[in-house]
């Protein structure tokens, strides 16, 4: 198997123990759709971006199990599929620079799901990722202790390590880093799970 598929296939399981150590009821569904074994598989090829130039500097969070999912992916980062949603007709060539992600599973990545995605979202520095929403229902874990996060109408607020953010079906949402890079896990579930989100 691909060096690609062999280190997102590791990183899923690390995932999914994580997960399951939360210990939140907000991810009894996405984790009752998780994939079981045997897997069915696809071929990702590796692909890098611009952003990953930032993951030496992420600060992990004080969650200590997070942390370890850091480092294991700073570890792995190289031989992932990288992938960027947008262009720069949509927010300009600035914010591909210091975004991009990676997915497990899913539609796209090396393990194959139509109920669920997930993988690692990764912003650089002193951007923000726009207003936007989407069909499926997300949930963001943030792993790095930086960032600020926005819901409808709601005040920006920070948001700690290791603690999940939800989001309904078509609520607005945007995130913004400071002077610090932003990694947070994603899982969608429900709807197109390769949709690309309307800019609101």
């Amino acid at each position: 198997m691909a060096a690609a598929s062999t280190k997102a296939m590791a990183l899923a399981n690390a995932v999914y123990d994580y997960l399951i150590g939360l210990d939140e009821i907000g991810l009894s569904l996405f984790l009752k759709d998780w994939p079981c074994e045997p897997f069915n598989t696809r071929f990702v090829s590796q692909t890098d971006l611009p952003v990953l130039s930032y993951l030496p500097k992420l600060v992990p969070g004080t969650n200590k199990e997070a942390e370890k999912l850091v480092k294991m992916l700073k570890t792995s980062a190289e031989h992932l599929c990288w992938g960027q949603t947008y262009t720069a007709e949509d927010f300009g060539a600035g914010f591909l620079e210091k975004y991009g992600w990676t997915e497990l599973i899913g539609l796209r990545g090396p393990t194959d799901s139509k109920d669920i995605a997930c993988g690692f979202l990764l912003l650089g520095p002193d951007i923000e990722y726009p207003m936007h929403s989407h069909e499926s229902v997300e949930v963001y874990v943030p792993l790095s202790s930086q960032g600020l996060w926005v819901q409808g109408n709601d005040p920006w607020v920070t948001r700690p390590s290791g603690v999940p953010i939800y989001h309904k079906s078509w609520l607005t949402h945007g995130i913004r880093t400071e002077s610090t890079p932003l990694l947070a896990l994603y899982l969608w579930r429900g709807g197109d799970l390769a949709q690309k989100s309307h800019i609101d």
